[in-house]
């Protein structure tokens, strides 16, 4: 497992391009792990595994895949069984869109449900089977901190983001005693390619939460052996109000906040933020 002494045994990320995909994969790097890196875009998985490879000393792969398809799922699956010792799994790959369901592409909020969700099991019930059998191994799912409550004007994104929460805090509980760790993490806004396209912004009064703290913060909750963390001020401040305040008060909440910060402009990117 990550930390212990020896050979390292492979990490995959998927979003891998940019953002917090980028960060963990240039994390697990540093310690040592083989990669294979997942996503759209082919020259920027280039740039990044000679990158990685040279300061590092690792081997790194890539596959390049849409995750909003069939075609792309077992394409990764593929990938993922030509590694020879696996150990890490980042299901990091997703985006998001601003505003109203009514008004957004139904193409678009079907895709968003598939990459966030459908692929997270597809690649997570793919690896499991084998990490149980070599018990060991870690499975990290980036959910945000969206999850903890309804989002009007990003309502599929958040519903998404609970999907994932709800799965990850599962997994863990099924996984005890087997040597395989699962985990849940939530970062709030975080300053990746999401908030340019989308015209999602963090509150001016909230200090922004970097890719490299995600996951800093999220390594330090796996060694503590907890199962979600909830990673920035915006990430902790929501966790508490969808506990404790009326649930008709979160959800007003949250519309308010979001609509201040979606009028700017519509679109989607890869963002684990609220």
């Amino acid at each position: 497992m990550e930390g212990d002494v020896g050979v390292r045994g492979v990490a995959v990320v998927t979003g891998a391009s940019s953002g917090i995909g980028r960060a963990f994969a240039e994390h697990y790097a540093r310690e040592g792990h083989p990669l294979l890196l997942v996503a759209r875009r082919e020259d920027r998985l280039r740039e990044l595994a000679e990158r990685l490879g040279g300061e590092h000393g690792v081997e790194v792969g890539y596959t390049v895949a849409d995750l909003a398809t069939e075609e792309g799922m077992r394409t990764v699956r593929d990938a993922v069984d030509g590694v020879r010792a696996l150990e890490i799994v980042v299901l990091n790959a997703g985006f998001g869109a601003a505003g109203r369901v009514a008004e957004l592409s139904r193409e678009r909020q079907t895709r968003m449900v598939v990459v966030n969700c459908a692929a997270v099991v597809d690649l997570a019930a793919h690896v499991l089977p084998r990490l149980v059998t070599q018990r060991n191994g870690t499975i990290i799912v980036m959910s945000s901190a969206a999850a903890h409550q309804p989002i009007p004007e990003t309502a599929v994104y958040a519903a998404t983001k609970a999907f994932d929460l709800h799965f990850a805090e599962a997994l863990a509980d099924e996984l005890r005693g087997s040597g395989v760790r699962a985990i849940a993490s939530c970062p709030g806004p975080v300053p990746t390619e999401f908030g340019a396209v989308a015209g999602i912004s963090a509150a001016s009064w909230l200090p922004p939460y970097t890719p490299d703290r995600v996951v800093r913060d999220t390594v330090r909750a796996l060694a503590d052996g907890r199962v979600r963390v909830a990673a920035g001020p915006t990430a902790m401040i929501t966790t508490v109000a969808a506990r404790i305040l009326p649930r008709r008060l979160v959800v007003w909440a949250a519309g308010e906040v979001h609509r201040r910060a979606l009028h700017a402009t519509h679109g989607e990117g890869s963002h684990h933020g609220p």
